[in-house]
């Protein structure tokens, strides 16, 4: 019996030491062959071009700056060799000056090792000029590589910065697990370069080598080349855009131009900064002094900032008014006091408006008749007609983080401060003050709205490569707004051609008729106990009102609108109604408007 245990154990070891042996020599084959493979096959990939972006007259605003980058043999740091490396590393230095023996070493130690034959990058870019005259003495040079390398350059630096963005080096949280951020090392960090960076960066291609075990380059065996070079065409106009820069010299705040179908002509935020430096790098100090500028140059203010938006939304509740609870024949009689829940809510208008229906409420911009207007109709109604026409949710502009901004009511002040609603801060809404926040971009849009009855989705790309970018709309307007929307529109033509229009006395514009709305935004509250307001140039700055002017024009055949905001400004009409009058001007003499 312990004989038969005994055999049945050694043939079972056998057995086992047999499979095991079968496993690795037949099983595990393709295992280890596919292995060996990865040992001699490798794949190069091969960076693309980036992109470039142009205006919509074919003018580049972003492009590739001809350049080279030097590159250095591996394995020079070696007792045999490390006297090569020293002199190769002070001739550089000799030719550009301006580089930094450090910092090449530096690079050059990051790259080489034992297993690394390829040459390393130690400059990452020498201009084409600067490269010329010696380029031919360096190439020649059997340690050195010079190998072109692209740069981004912007030829308009600070116009239009914002809407344009800047590419800069990636960061580890960019790169992630995508291969070919890895391997181009740059990125879309702000504006179009962002919102399109995957279309502009390309795609990578690759070479198939075979290398022997110390990793040695043998044969080409395969090769794609990247997709790249896409060209990214903008609505924009580069010349509109510089001569907007000129006439807002020294203020804060924000212009658009689009056309009524959403096509943005020209679009700044100011201040503004050279794109240029993001590529370039800059010091410490000069990173500083525009990231503690109180006017927040690095705030792309068209689609991030938010602000009040005053009267400027009087022109959509009076439609609001007039097609639901009310109609255009209510009016009020303003005299300049409205007492409700124990405080006194006054209109601009030291002595009142008198009777008021809606034409003149908009015409000379009556708060008493917003006022009352909004206790008939509630604050539930004007909030879901405001989202409605486009206020407080994105616009679907193809900028990066768009804001929604905020239209105050019950639920959403519930929802935020865990607070009841009041009756005063219904009449605040009405006149675009309280919690009300919009971005520009959302007055442009919904002042195209109440121009053409359409919702347009703002956009700046012209052509996606071959590919047209089609006008989208939004159809929100009732049958019944659509009917009544006359009215609102011949009261913003009041606005700016009747001698009682809040914008008539500021606009200077040689026959051509516009319609719009001026809007002066608080940002300080008035107290109760003040009989007599200060003017708004008798303010400090900061205490200033915000100043709005949004228009569409011709009025008869309805093509663009032109917005200004201009910060701290006082009243809308005053601080912006001769930028306004001069962009008009400048699209007529570019046959934007005939």
């Amino acid at each position: 019996m312990r004989l038969r245990i005994l055999l049945f154990i050694f043939f079972s070891v056998w057995i086992a030491l047999l499979v095991r042996v079968f496993n690795l020599a037949i099983e595990s084959n393709s295992y280890y062959e596919k292995l060996s493979l990865n040992n001699t096959i490798k794949i190069e990939k091969i960076a693309p071009v980036r992109g470039e972006i142009l205006d919509r007259n074919n003018k580049p605003i972003a492009i590739n700056q001809l350049g080279f980058k030097i590159q250095l043999k591996p394995h020079l740091r070696s007792k045999r060799k490390i006297k090569e490396f020293q002199k190769e590393v002070d001739l550089l230095v000799h030719y550009f000056p301006e580089l930094k023996k450090e910092k090449i070493i530096k690079n050059y130690k990051k790259k080489d090792s034992f297993y690394n034959h390829n040459f390393i990058d130690v400059v990452s870019f020498i201009p084409y000029k600067k490269m010329m005259p010696v380029y031919s003495l360096l190439n020649l040079r059997e340690n050195i590589k010079i190998v072109s390398a692209p740069k981004r350059y912007y030829p308009y630096g600070h116009i239009g910065a914002h809407m344009i963005g800047y590419v800069a080096r990636a960061n580890r949280r960019d790169i992630g697990d995508d291969e070919l951020l890895e391997l181009i090392g740059h990125i879309g960090k702000t504006g179009l370069e962002k919102y399109y960076n995957t279309y502009l960066q390309g795609e990578a291609g690759y070479r198939k080598i075979k290398v022997n075990a110390s990793n040695q380059e043998i044969e080409e065996l395969s090769s794609k080349d990247p997709i790249e070079n896409r060209k990214l065409k903008l609505t924009l106009d580069m010349e509109l855009e510089k001569y907007i820069d000129k006439l807002f010299k020294k203020k804060s705040g924000a212009v658009v131009v689009m056309g009524v179908d959403g096509s943005i002509l020209a679009a700044s935020s100011y201040p503004n900064y050279d794109l240029n430096i993001f590529v370039n790098g800059m010091s410490y100090k000069m990173y500083n002094d525009l990231a503690t500028n109180p006017e927040h140059p690095f705030t792309n203010k068209l689609v991030h900032g938010l602000y009040p938006p005053g009267s400027t939304i009087k022109t959509g509740l009076g439609l609001l008014y007039i097609t639901t609870k009310l109609n255009e024949k209510w009016s009020v009689y303003c005299k300049s006091n409205f007492p409700m829940s124990g405080r006194i809510f006054r209109c601009w208008k030291k002595r009142g408006h008198g009777r008021t229906n809606v034409v003149k409420a908009i015409r000379e911009s009556c708060d008493d008749y917003f006022y009352k207007g909004s206790v008939e109709i509630g604050n539930m109604a004007m909030s879901k007609a405001l989202k409605r026409y486009g206020l407080g949710k994105k616009t679907g502009i193809d900028l990066p983080n768009e804001f929604i901004g905020v239209v105050p009511s019950r639920e959403w002040k519930m929802r935020k401060y865990n607070r009841a609603w009041n009756i005063g801060e219904t009449l605040n809404t009405a006149i675009g003050q309280g919690d009300f926040l919009v971005t520009p971009i959302q007055i442009a849009q919904f002042t195209a709205l109440l121009a053409t009855g359409k919702l347009p989705r703002p956009h700046f790309a012209k052509e996606i490569g071959s590919k047209e970018v089609k006008a989208e709309y939004e159809d929100v307007l009732t049958p019944k707004e659509k009917k009544k929307l006359p009215i609102i529109q011949k009261a913003m033509y009041q606005v700016c051609n009747s001698p009682h229009g809040t914008a008539h006395h500021y606009l200077s514009l040689d026959g051509m008729k516009i319609a719009g709305k001026t809007g002066t935004a608080q940002v300080i509250g008035i107290k109760q106990d003040i009989k007599k307001r200060k003017l708004e140039h008798e303010l400090a700055y900061y205490k200033r009102s915000h100043a709005w002017f949004t228009t569409y024009g011709p009025y008869k055949n309805p093509q663009y609108i032109v917005l200004v905001m201009v910060e701290h400004g006082g009243h809308g009409g005053h601080a912006a109604g001769a930028i306004v009058s001069k962009i008009y001007k400048k699209l007529r003499e570019l046959h934007y408007i005939k």
